[in-house]
């Protein structure tokens, strides 16, 4: 006989995980809290296991109180996206996909798919989101979102993944800037020098600070902006170095002058891979979705 609970409990325990407290997590939830705790008993009770280890400074999830805290956030998840895509049919759309990206992926890899598809699709709205690839991963395993697009190595241990496209960042320059001679160069060499970043909000801006970070030093922004182009411009005027895709760079080149140097270091190239929990279970539409982000990113092959 399975266990019996319904959308208070699991909401309960998300509540209770969130605030690592019983009677902060009974009241988020609308209960007192004999009433919260009665109702964790009873999914011990049912499920025979510890959900929560308790004592005087409050509560924390025992390994099996992770995995049922795992699954609540995807089950709430998938009731957010039932209401908004129920929401949508009411509105004639007839669907709805959530697709979250790397900044790469958004700028330069996805238009031509995303086109296509919505071209073919004019029924299918699609909500596209910029995160980075370890927040991409999870929103995906727990149904926050239905598509994701990662690079590098992040672990998608539990998740379908198809080969999407390569990403080469590289090291843009005003031609002529003291590094404009070079052809590569290690990242840590260039920190010496100012930047001009993307938005502080871009998941490149936070991968390259990270990189920095890692490398021992701080990244030297002097002025952030929303694009590529506008990047590039702003170190053609000699403001400072710049880290952008391979294939922004060598566009904006032809008009701009920049200097493209290769960066070194492995990071520098990253594989791109689209990842879902699983590819069967989607809707015919998202499938469809899937199928037109990697023919339009065959052109970059």
């Amino acid at each position: 006989m399975n266990p019996h609970f319904d959308l208070v409990d699991i909401r309960l325990l998300i509540n209770i995980a969130d605030a690592s407290s019983m009677g902060r997590g009974a009241e988020k939830s609308f209960l007192s809290a004999p009433a919260a705790s009665n109702r964790v008993k009873s999914l011990e009770d049912a499920f025979g296991v510890k959900l929560l280890y308790r004592n005087n400074l409050g509560v924390t999830l025992t390994p099996a109180g992770e995995t049922f805290v795992h699954h609540a956030r995807a089950v709430f998840a998938q009731v957010d996206h039932l209401h908004d895509d129920l929401n949508a049919f009411a509105s004639g759309i007839r669907g709805h996909v959530r697709l979250w990206a790397n900044t790469t992926a958004m700028t330069e890899f996805l238009p031509r798919g995303l086109a296509a598809f919505m071209a073919s699709h004019p029924d299918v709205n699609v909500e596209l989101r910029e995160r980075l690839s370890h927040e991409i991963v999870r929103a995906v395993d727990e149904g926050v979102t239905d598509i994701g697009i990662v690079a590098g190595d992040v672990r998608t241990d539990r998740l379908e993944t198809l080969p999407y496209s390569d990403d080469r960042l590289v090291l843009v320059c005003a031609t002529n800037h003291p590094v404009a001679q070079a052809t590569s160069m290690d990242f840590a060499d260039t920190l010496q020098y100012d930047y001009v970043g993307l938005a502080e909000s871009s998941a490149i801006h936070r991968f390259l600070t990270q990189a920095a970070s890692n490398a021992g030093r701080k990244l030297s922004s002097r002025i952030e902006v929303g694009n590529f182009e506008a990047l590039c411009r702003l170190v053609e005027a000699g403001v400072g170095l710049g880290v952008v895709p391979e294939t922004a760079a060598i566009r904006y080149a032809q008009t701009m002058k920049i200097t493209v140097i290769r960066i070194r270091d492995e990071w520098a190239l990253r594989k791109l891979r689209i990842c879902v929990r699983s590819l069967d279970k989607l809707p015919s539409f998202a499938r469809d979705l899937v199928d037109a982000l990697i023919a339009g990113s065959a052109q970059f092959s």
